[in-house]
């Protein structure tokens, strides 16, 4: 952009008089033209007052007001020209400053205000990839900010769920629909000093206005200080830019009127119909299984399809052949079955023995890509576990072993069950599969765990209770949805070891600490039935649970002390 029009602009967006424009021209041409310093200096005497003052401007400009370079006039207010003075001297005789970012705008650069970079970082321009569902939110959040009133404050954007990628593509999706960039502020870095505070904010509202630019504020890592909160209130309260806030909190700390917005990822046959995009002709059963076990947006099973596929030529032809052998093996073996067995709809199979009603497995190399790209961060809560053990190694009563099959095909079948089935569209919750395993030490809790993980090739936490359990209200809390929406993705399994210690029975309410404790049993109890993944409770005390949590779980699992002959299978083992 040209000088003068952006000069005009700023004039515009500013609200700048004309005299203010005229002040303001002067200290940019001082910054950027090497004349103006000797020209300045002989209007006003020869005195070495080579730069703008005051007292020049009252010589140069008609109907000079002093009120205009007090600190509310917008020149000041805006920081768009300071006063710079090492030493005291009377105000007329005061150099006066065009800011570096004004003149950086005005001569045609587009930088962020570098005392904005260690506080704002940039989330992008470009175009988003959305599904369906997601465009009809960025489509009504669009509409509702466009209706607000001319001079009237656009409203805070709440966006409520699991997924912080999601959330920031659907801000960047509404950004860009009104020609905005968006910026991240961590919630736990706005300013909390008073000087510093208002210095940010002005900062950031004149960004807004040389930019145009839209904000995204993460408050999940925000303690519960007052400190931080009052800072917060603040800044949603006097920016009056477009805001988006990711908070747990359905009622943000601000009189600002605001909209709060549910946002997720594509549903499941959003996913299965990208997959099967990807993936080509013929690939529908496959697409339905990856949608069904893990939760990813357009963009990224495009860029993991895409990047593996560049990886490994060989990928289209991997699952090509996968297809085909194992749509000829299950035609096989259904006919086998149809042979051995008439009148029964199902058996458990052997650890051997594929199921035939077991979807196709997807390519190794495609599966693991999506474990990767989905791999929770639960390094502080949780411990992976490497998993290795195998079927032939678990020593357990038929019954056991025969329902921890079938935890197996309920984990591998829900995408049949739910979409092509069609159950997903009647139920709203109960989709994911929880199973308590109860036993004394030592009987095989932790290594069944590890065998269904291997045997369903998903990543297996133990949940380190004493991470997770705080002594602080409102802490554990934190701690569960931090763990919860942090496996969500990738339907990673939970094993949570002991766990009458945390999901106990719920207390008798005697002070707010027993208010609170019950609080968290029920919000932990929500989560475990709405949890994509499979949860597995360990515990040596069945009785210690809490009935009510005891009713919501789908399996239960005894694991007996190993009797005499089991002992002896052990040993055999063993050796």
């Amino acid at each position: 952009m040209d000088p003068e029009p952006a000069a005009l602009e700023l004039g515009y967006r500013f609200n700048l008089t004309d005299l203010d424009l005229g002040i303001l021209l002067l200290c940019v041409a001082m910054e950027v033209d090497p004349q103006i310093p000797e020209l300045c200096d002989q209007a006003q005497g020869d005195r070495g007052w080579a730069f703008p003052t005051f007292a020049l401007c009252f010589n140069l400009f008609d109907q000079v007001q002093w009120d205009v370079m007090t600190v509310d006039a917008p020149l000041r207010y805006w920081r768009l020209v300071e006063l710079h003075s090492p030493q005291p001297q009377p105000l007329p005789q005061t150099m006066l400053r065009a800011d570096e970012r004004v003149v950086n705008h005005v001569m045609g650069s587009s930088g962020l205000d570098h005392r904005l970079e260690g506080l704002v970082t940039p989330l992008g321009r470009g175009a988003v990839r959305l599904s369906a569902s997601q465009r009809a939110v960025v489509e009504s959040l669009g509409e509702r900010l466009a209706g607000t009133e001319r001079g009237q404050v656009l409203p805070v954007v709440q966006l409520l769920g699991h997924s912080e990628p999601t959330k920031v593509l659907v801000a960047r999706a509404v950004a860009r629909g009104f020609g905005m960039g968006l910026y991240c502020l961590m919630g736990e870095l706005i300013p909390t000093g008073d000087t510093a505070f208002t210095e940010f904010l002005r900062l950031w509202e004149r960004e807004t206005f040389l930019s145009a630019v839209a904000l995204y504020v993460d408050t999940q890592e925000l303690g519960s200080d007052s400190s931080g909160r009052v800072a917060l209130r603040r800044f949603l309260s006097g920016c009056d830019g477009l805001v988006f806030v990711d908070s747990r909190e359905v009622r943000l700390p601000t009189h600002r009127v605001g909209i709060v917005q549910e946002v997720g990822k594509p549903t499941a046959m959003e996913q299965r119909e990208v997959w099967e995009d990807m993936l080509g002709e013929g690939s529908d059963e496959m697409a339905g299984v990856l949608a069904g076990q893990f939760c990813l947006n357009v963009s990224e099973i495009e860029e993991i399809s895409n990047e593996y596929r560049v990886t490994s030529n060989k990928l289209g032809e991997e699952i090509k052949t996968t297809l085909r052998e194992e749509h000829s093996s299950t035609k096989i073996k259904i006919q086998k079955e149809e042979e051995t067995v008439q009148n029964s709809k199902f058996k458990i199979q052997n650890s051997d023995t594929p199921s035939p009603h077991h979807p196709i497995t997807p390519s190794p190399l495609l599966w693991n890509a999506c474990l990767n790209r989905t791999r929770p961060r639960l390094e502080s809560l949780a411990q992976r576990v490497d998993v290795k053990a195998t079927w032939d190694q678990l020593v357990l009563p038929d019954e056991a072993m025969g329902i921890l099959r079938q935890i197996v095909d309920q984990v591998r079948l829900r995408s049949r069950v739910y979409d092509d089935w069609g159950f997903r569209e009647r139920m709203n919750r109960g989709f994911g599969v929880s199973a308590m395993f109860a036993g004394p030490s030592g009987t095989g809790k932790t290594m069944a765990a590890e065998v269904i993980a291997n045997e369903l090739g998903l990543h297996l936490y133990r949940i380190d209770l004493s991470s997770v359990v705080s002594k602080y209200i409102g802490e554990t809390e934190k701690n569960l949805r931090r763990l919860f929406d942090a496996a969500e993705e990738g339907g990673a399994i939970l094993f949570f070891d002991e766990a009458d210690a945390l999901f106990g029975k719920r207390s008798e309410v005697k002070d707010s600490h027993d208010r609170y404790a019950n609080v968290e049993i029920n919000y932990l109890l929500q989560r475990i039935e709405a949890f994509r993944g499979l949860a597995v409770l360990a515990t040596n005390l069945r009785g210690a649970l809490d009935d009510a949590f005891l009713r919501r779980l789908r399996f239960l699992v005894e694991f007996p002390f190993p009797s005499r002959e089991y002992r002896e299978i052990l040993w055999r083992k063993v050796f």
